[in-house]
């Protein structure tokens, strides 16, 4: 990889001389695999030279912020410039990450073993998918950790407890269904922690959270003819609106949640049979849809036109190098701006009110929620109107 790099023998030298050269020399590799271009290849190698000659012979064992925070003032110190420290980091970290070199700061409260053992036990005796034991995970933490900060004792608590925990954090401009769902999480904590003898079983059973109202989020959606007004000022030929049509096409036709759009892969759309098959997380089981006409084009642009080159299987890349599979922030990304720029008034503008507007358009065509959840994913028979909604 280096003698592609650079031409001069002197500088090959120096640079395969350096220490963890085999592990420099790999990384580039990968770059170049993923889409990186010869110029970003060539400010990378240079920098990981530098990093390779600071850092210690243990660097293997770990690197974590701190340690990195001195290895950059060693740097900045050779050489420093406006920008020298940021790409000193951007470039060092993915290449430790990349080596498992890398050690994320890990927060250990009082009682870990609770969490962790609470956690197993939803993975091995629940089964539930891992963004929703992450989720669960983060609450129960923060509640540990409110009780460690207070002086409380886990075995000691009583529901005088439970509701200073919520009045305190509620100053945090927790809103009503958050408190819902926070109480909702407790509440199953606490009962799994009664069942090993960790606390009083009374406590969970006093939790109660406020009252979600059925239907009451329904403005969270923005009207169809808005949706409407976004996919067709993404129809032009700029190769970023003609990937996110597809996008957002996904998102307000089928209701796909985020998730669901980023993990889509290409085997997953049958242009044979004129049929997509989506992974729908509630259900844990795929369902196949048929390929709208107006969704199947805008795919196939997108797929034959702007698509990156990679052997990733994933439908939605990046478009800047290195060419990696889109994430979720990445969707939320495409979605608000387009949501604000249009003057959309909604309480959240992520991807998640595409599909609320899907919902709320299956409503107005007098679906029954049967159906609606069907077509949503939150059940298992699947059912697509025979029009995409689109003029």
């Amino acid at each position: 990889m280096f003698q592609e790099l650079l031409t001069s023998a002197t500088a090959l030298r120096r640079h395969q001389d350096a220490p963890f050269a085999a592990e420099r020399e790999r990384y580039l590799q990968h770059c170049l695999d993923a889409g990186a271009t010869c110029g970003s290849l060539r400010v990378k190698h240079n920098e990981l030279l530098w990093a390779a000659k600071l850092l210690d012979a243990d660097a293997p064992c770990g690197i974590d912020s701190d340690k990195l925070k001195t290895i950059v003032a060693r740097r900045t110190a050779i050489h420093n410039s406006p920008t020298t420290e940021q790409r000193f980091i951007d470039i060092t970290r993915p290449w430790l990450k990349f080596l498992g070199w890398w050690k994320e700061r890990t927060e250990v409260c009082e009682y870990q073993y609770v969490l962790d053992q609470y956690c197993r036990w939803m993975h091995d005796e629940r089964g539930f998918a891992e963004s929703t034991i992450a989720h669960c995970r983060d609450c129960v933490r923060y509640f540990l950790k409110w009780c460690s900060t207070t002086g409380l004792k886990f075995h000691l608590l009583n529901p005088r407890d439970i509701d200073s925990y919520f009045i305190d954090e509620s100053a945090h401009r927790w809103n009503r269904v958050t408190v819902a769902t926070v109480a909702g999480v407790l509440r199953i904590f606490l009962r799994y922690a009664a069942t090993q003898g960790w606390c009083d079983p009374r406590v969970a059973q006093t939790i109660r959270g406020p009252r979600i109202y059925k239907q009451e989020s329904l403005p969270f959606a923005p009207d169809w003819v808005d949706v409407q007004r976004i996919l067709v000022e993404a129809l032009t030929d700029e190769p970023r609106d003609v990937r996110d049509r597809a996008i957002l096409m996904l998102l307000s036709i089928y209701g796909m949640r985020a998730s669901e759009v980023t993990s889509l892969r290409l085997d997953q759309v049958d242009w044979q049979h004129h049929a997509i098959r989506f992974f729908r997380l509630k259900r844990r089981q795929p369902q196949v849809y048929p390929l709208l006409p107006s969704v199947a084009e805008a795919l196939a642009r997108y797929i034959d036109i702007i698509r990156p080159s990679t052997s990733y299987p994933e439908v939605f890349i990046g478009l800047n190098s290195p060419h990696r599979p889109l994430t979720r922030s990445a969707i939320y990304a495409i979605v608000s701006p387009r949501l604000l720029a249009a003057g959309i008034e909604v309480v959240h503008r992520g991807p998640h009110a595409l599909r609320h507007a899907c919902a709320t358009r299956l409503i107005a065509e007098r679906f029954s929620l049967k159906e609606i959840g069907d077509h949503l994913g939150c059940v298992f028979r699947p059912i697509v109107t025979g029009h995409s909604g689109l003029s």
